[in-house]
């Protein structure tokens, strides 16, 4: 298993946001986590990607004991983060962006492989490279933060609420890239509120309310479920 996760508790001084939670991704596998505002999605994959310290619980990355990894080494052994909101430097340019996520010296080495291939991926960025990231739709923007995190070639990519203020019809693209993103060798851990997208996009998935999982499995089997029908599809 490429991430295993065992009782996670995670949170914001005394605040717990995250209880007891256990998931696994494996290498070459989409999981989706959804869930309603406030459910602690973002807490928990923060909590995948270093930026927040887990109180308690294991979390292990390839076989390893990440408690023991520095949080700016978590890009280094092959995690990378697509936060919501983009979080792009908007007065630097798209490719001066993009360079942002080969930091490290073995991503740096590859630098022109990686720009080549985010430039495939988004042909849009190669016409734009030079153009202020501040200047570029939401979808150009969110292709940016896609390619920046690929840039440093990892093994398994964080998407926080990648669809979030997009218009609807880039939301469709969007979710084409992120089957794309595995598709090309990397793991994807999908956070994400649009169900039916997230479910029909995912391998397996689970489901997080108030801090816990509450249900996991296959998402054709989700899907069936009465709650999940009921609370995030309305029917």
């Amino acid at each position: 298993m490429l991430l295993e996760a065992r009782h996670l508790h995670v949170g914001y001084g005394d605040a717990t946001a995250v209880w007891n939670v256990s998931f696994d991704v494996d290498a070459g596998e989409i999981v989706s986590v959804i869930g309603p505002n406030g459910a602690g999605k973002t807490t928990l994959i923060n909590a995948i990607a270093g930026l927040l310290r887990c109180r308690q619980g294991e979390l292990r990355f390839d076989g390893r004991d990440m408690a023991r990894v520095k949080p700016h080494d978590y890009c280094g052994h092959g995690i990378a983060l697509v936060p919501e909101g983009r979080r792009l430097f908007v007065k630097m340019s798209v490719e001066e962006n993009l360079e942002l996520g080969c930091y490290l010296a073995a991503a740096r080495s590859a630098r022109t492989q990686s720009l080549e291939r985010v430039y495939g991926l988004f042909p849009i960025l190669r016409d734009k490279r030079y153009q202020p990231a501040g200047e570029l739709s939401g979808g150009q923007q969110q292709m940016v933060a896609i390619g920046r995190a690929l840039m440093a070639r990892p093994r398994i990519v964080l998407f926080d609420e990648p669809s979030l203020g997009l218009a609807p019809t880039i939301v469709d693209d969007m979710f084409e890239i992120i089957a794309r993103v595995r598709a090309e060798g990397a793991a994807v851990l999908l956070v994400e509120q649009n169900v039916l997208k997230a479910l029909d996009v995912a391998d397996r998935a689970y489901v997080l309310e108030q801090g816990r999982i509450v249900a996991q499995g296959l998402p054709g089997e989700l899907i069936k479920q009465p709650h999940i029908r009921e609370a995030y599809l309305g029917i």
